[in-house]
């Protein structure tokens, strides 16, 4: 089976900005007009938007990850979601509206979320040429994209891929592979923060963020044919430590919640995914190769990247960079301090916070250059201007 190394970029909202600061110490580890060390991408959430720039810079990496560092860094909010009054106010009735009107068994709105998106589609119509994702295919410098959305009719886990001519669908329990053309449309999808942003319509079914009921993130990734995969998360790995724990008998917020439901979203299935992965890897290692082949199983090495310092403490620290009307919606809903740095991590959509974590993201990714490399099996670039 030829090696192939798939990038998986997990979902966050701004945080995935971290994504970008390791992607761009990669970068700078390769020649200057090297392709794309990565024939497979796979990408949920915000990350999804990362996957495909790459995608469509799969024949210059660094090109793609300039691209990917100069909008990041130049991010506001209001790129993102509508940060005006009356966008915030109308949105925030609408929003309430639809819940009552739920209550009472009436669903009449047919777009109801808290923040209203419309600045992120015209920004992606306007930088994000998907059409030669193709491209990159036909010339063999990508084998796959794959962009995983949750359907809220189905309930299943739905990877959208675009890639080489002999890959076929897959079908598993509550999760599926479908090939097609990749669009702006499952861009927004994948990305589509439940409760905060609005469902997209893919044929017949509204679509909203990927991270929600993908209980096996890596498994695109070796439907698509990958060997080894480097993994890029937006949580502290491992244990962290554990919180003030002083207000621990107050009653949560609504933000708070929120938060917390966001984060068991985007955080705790690569956890779980890469515990049994690990435990497959140990089982093939005992079978006898004629057994593994029969049992099409294979080991597949994880080199998993995450940050060093807390992101949601990072993002205490800039939580006056958001308009006043956002941080007057969130305080209303509770966010203060502690109690909302979670929920503000994944719309802290501005450019110091965002600067923040690409430079977390490669000094993270700096300190591991020799592992990085020998992980992609690649000889690193021998000059001065070499990143040490």
């Amino acid at each position: 089976m030829q090696k192939r190394a798939a990038l998986i970029l997990t979902g966050g909202g701004a945080r995935a900005a971290y994504q970008v600061g390791v992607l761009k110490a990669i970068a700078e580890f390769l020649p200057r007009r090297a392709r794309c060390p990565f024939e497979i991408i796979c990408g949920t959430s915000a990350g999804a938007l990362n996957a495909a720039t790459l995608a469509v810079n799969a024949g210059n990496f660094r090109k793609g990850v300039q691209y990917l560092t100069n909008t990041w860094k130049n991010f506001h909010a209001n790129h993102i979601y509508r940060t005006d009054v009356v966008g915030v106010f109308n949105n925030s009735m609408l929003w309430l509206a639809g819940v009552i009107l739920n209550m009472v068994g009436v669903n009449r709105l047919t777009k109801v979320s808290l923040l209203d998106n419309t600045p992120l589609v015209e920004l992606l119509e306007e930088i994000l040429p998907c059409e030669q994702i193709q491209e990159s295919i036909d010339r063999g410098f990508l084998h796959a994209l794959g962009i995983t959305a949750s359907g809220y009719g189905s309930g299943q886990s739905v990877t959208f891929f675009q890639g080489a001519k002999q890959l076929v669908p897959w079908q598993r329990k509550g999760r599926i592979g479908i090939s097609t053309r990749i669009e702006i449309k499952h861009l927004l999808a994948s990305s589509a923060l439940p409760f905060i942003f609005p469902a997209t319509l893919i044929n017949r079914e509204y679509f909203g963020d990927g991270s929600m009921r993908q209980i096996a993130p890596i498994s695109p990734a070796l439907h698509l044919g990958a060997t080894r995969v480097l993994i890029i998360g937006v949580s502290v790995n491992g244990n962290p430590e554990h919180p003030d724990r002083a207000g621990i008998g107050e009653y949560p917020s609504l933000a708070s919640i929120a938060g917390h439901a966001l984060s068991s979203i985007f955080l705790d299935r690569m956890e779980v995914d890469l515990e049994r992965l690990k435990r497959i890897n140990d089982l093939v290692a005992l079978m006898p190769e004629e057994v593994r082949e029969r049992a099409g199983l294979r080991h597949v090495d994880a080199l998993v990247m995450s940050p060093s310092q807390p992101i949601e403490k990072i993002a205490e620290r800039y939580v006056t960079e958001l308009p006043w009307t956002i941080r007057l919606l969130l305080r209303l809903i509770g966010a203060r301090h502690q109690s909302g740095g979670a929920l503000v991590s994944y719309l802290l959509s501005e450019k110091k916070f965002c600067r923040a974590l690409i430079d977390l993201g490669y000094q993270d990714a700096i300190k591991r250059r020799d592992e990085i490399m020998a992980f992609l099996e690649l000889e690193p670039r021998q000059d001065e201007e070499m990143p040490q």
